[in-house]
């Protein structure tokens, strides 16, 4: 296993504990299990304490992945923080979408769907993460692709 791919999965993977850690102590001790009115919308002390733990594990995460795992590439830190929020969307996407489609569509069992769509939003956030958010080369221009094959 290439030592890139194994900082990214140990950094993913403490960040993961990280969350579920600070969802329990949001959910428990910071909302005492309890549903938040904010006058215009009450929310859910499950989804607020999603919530909570999602902005502070979204930073630690990049931090994490831009320092430990791809700690060589040659992107800015501004634009890596912008990639790696097109990314975070689009795995929350495939997240949404991919329930919607196979438990109420299809009728699969929640649990299952969801542990299947973490098998695949951990593949395209490793790839994503690898070669667009993370990059350690610049593709050439395409003339040079050209000039490479001769």
């Amino acid at each position: 296993m290439p030592q890139e791919t194994f900082r990214y999965a140990f950094v993913g993977g403490l960040n993961l504990l990280f969350n579920l850690i600070l969802y329990w102590f949001c959910f428990n001790y910071v909302l005492g299990k309890r549903d938040t009115d904010f006058g215009i919308v009450t929310v859910s002390a499950p989804i607020l304490a999603f919530l909570i733990a999602f902005v502070i594990t979204f930073f630690t995460g990049f931090w994490l992945v831009r320092k430990v795992a791809f700690d060589r590439s040659q992107v800015h830190g501004a634009k890596q923080l912008f990639r790696y929020a097109q990314v975070v969307g689009v795995n929350i996407a495939i997240n949404y979408f991919g329930l919607k489609l196979l438990v109420d569509v299809l009728g699969c069992y929640p649990s299952l769907s969801y542990a299947a769509l973490q098998v695949v939003t951990t593949v395209f956030s490793y790839l994503a993460q690898r070669f667009y958010t993370f990059r350690t080369h610049r593709c050439p221009p395409a003339g040079e692709w050209a000039e490479r094959g001769k």
